[in-house]
């Protein structure tokens, strides 16, 4: 499938030329992702108005482990792609557990007692879209409320982002990991 939607080019809209220029890598282009937003106003502010990419309740890592676990679920390789290519090796997530990311589950010896709770809670979300009283009593195990809760905005922003990248086609990004270099035909972790 080519993309649905032809992403804005340079020169980018007023609204949207600083905010590309901060995103993109040095000497590189935005994600077709951000241009793709950029061509509408309405859509490029309210996507970024709602990031969850800060200081939050979570580590570094746990959070890469909730976006690319619901990211693979939902197969979106583009989004999947840049969060391994662009935050795993920052986060310290190994090769194994990259894997199992995209092509494995909670029972995998990769992962510590908390990440496989934190795996089991991201899966269960995006079965049922909801958690549980048992499921929100063993995240409590190992996580805060707040935290509890930022796992499930996590979620649904990223399978929000997975619905986009997945409906508009968008290619995937030259220097973004692919789900076969870890093992995965088409993502899914489940």
């Amino acid at each position: 499938m080519s993309a649905r939607i032809d992403p804005a080019s340079k020169p980018y809209p007023d609204y949207a030329q600083e905010r590309l220029a901060r995103l993109a890598p040095p000497g590189g282009d935005p994600l077709v992702l951000f241009t793709t937003l950029a061509t509408d106003q309405r859509l490029f502010e309210r996507f970024f108005g709602g990031g969850l990419l800060d200081r939050g309740h979570l580590t570094l890592k746990q959070r890469e482990i909730v976006i690319e676990r619901i990211t693979a679920r939902c197969g979106s390789e583009y989004e999947w792609g840049v969060h391994v290519s662009g935050f795993a090796e920052k986060a310290g997530l190994t090769r194994e557990q990259i894997a199992s990311t995209c092509g494995g589950g909670p029972e995998d010896g990769c992962w510590t007692e908390e990440e496989s709770c934190l795996i089991r809670l991201c899966d269960r979300i995006d079965a049922d879209c909801t958690l549980g009283d048992e499921d929100w009593k063993d995240g409590l195990r190992f996580f805060t409320p707040p935290a509890l809760f930022e796992i499930l905005m996590l979620c649904g922003y990223y399978r929000t982002v997975s619905y986009i990248t997945n409906g508009l086609g968008l290619p995937l990004e030259a220097w973004a990991a692919r789900f076969s270099q870890y093992g995965a035909a088409n993502g899914g972790g489940q």
